[in-house]
């Protein structure tokens, strides 16, 4: 062949697939968002997600697609949703949920990255990852440890209670954290205060109204209500209940004084969802999740409902409503 056609031919086809190369559609990341029972577009903590993620140059709907899935309070709906999500090859799993749904992740893939969304619970403890520093499997992200702020939460109700000495603490018996929290460390913060503290197991949904006919008998002087995915689902009921009977409460994150609750204290959630969306740009850049050590909070947020302190007859020490992060009024 003439050299001079054989370099012509070699030009026209490496031209013709440069071209069909660069017509060739990008793929677009998708990930995969599971929760419980918010909803993505209404609360700050998501709209932080996304912001920051626009910040690091993804625009959902232009090169970046989100998969929402939402149990709507029903928790046997999770391993249902996080295998649909696997289903659809998602590139990343965000869990904005506790421990059961996060192992129900966990059990429908083994490859796909997870990122915890930084709820109250110790991976370590529950077997999920190897350690915070080197989590050595598919899960990483950020963890609030909000169990270990029990005794905060204690000294917060003492301190607008003074004269209180006996606490009922609401718990859902099949939460792993909360038992931890019971055993460990409510009874050591419980006796440095002089309280005097009786827990209430909540086995279920229908299990609520029992409970509460029964703490009402013992008019205790306050209410803690611990987390877990139940107790989130019925953040309104519980709430409800310490409102009508005008319990000062305190509760393990905000939502809990969103809904008519009197104060919450844990680690700040619009600073956690900040993070998520950071790990998941260096995931999708090729990090590996074993290789990113899982975050605690720095940030904490105490939350204040001041109408609902109205409500029950309470008027809040100035010395602690000055160091509220938010107030409801």
């Amino acid at each position: 062949m003439n050299p001079k056609l054989f370099w012509l031919i070699t030009a026209i086809l490496l031209a013709f697939f440069h071209r069909a190369e660069a017509q060739e559609p990008k793929k677009i990341p998708r990930i995969g968002f599971l929760t419980g029972i918010d909803q993505p577009t209404g609360h700050q903590r998501y709209q932080e997600f996304r912001r920051v993620l626009r910040g690091l140059g993804y625009v959902e709907g232009q090169n970046l697609a989100i998969e929402y899935r939402n149990s709507e309070g029903n928790l046997d709906r999770f391993p249902e949703l996080a295998a649909e999500l696997v289903r659809l090859k998602v590139d990343i799993i965000v869990v904005a949920a506790g421990l059961p749904v996060i192992q129900a992740t966990q059990n429908a893939t083994k490859t796909i990255p997870i990122v915890m969304a930084g709820r109250g619970i110790d991976p370590v403890v529950a077997g999920l990852v190897n350690s915070l520093a080197r989590p050595g499997g598919n899960i990483t992200g950020v963890t609030n440890l909000s169990r270990e702020l029990g005794g905060k939460r204690l000294e917060l109700l003492k301190e607008v209670v003074p004269k209180a000495t006996q606490i009922a603490v609401l718990y859902e018996a099949a939460n792993p954290g909360s038992l931890r929290e019971l055993k460990e460390l409510l009874p050591v913060a419980a006796r440095e205060l002089g309280l005097t503290i009786r827990y209430w197991e909540i086995r279920g949904g229908d299990g609520f109204e029992q409970v509460f006919a029964a703490v009402n008998k013992e008019r205790p002087d306050g209410l803690y209500v611990s987390g877990g995915q139940l107790m989130n689902i019925h953040v309104k009921t519980t709430a409800g209940f310490a409102l009508k009977s005008r319990l000062p409460s305190v509760g393990s994150n905000a939502p809990y004084v969103d809904a008519g609750g009197l104060m919450s204290y844990d680690g700040d959630t619009a600073e956690a969802y900040r993070r998520v969306a950071i790990y998941v740009d260096k995931i999708l850049k090729g990090a590996k999740p074993a290789d990113l050590p899982i975050e605690q909070p720095t940030k904490f947020e105490l939350v204040i409902n001041l109408k609902t302190a109205k409500q029950i007859g309470l008027t809040i020490p100035p010395n602690v409503l000055a160091r509220a992060d938010r107030v409801i009024r």
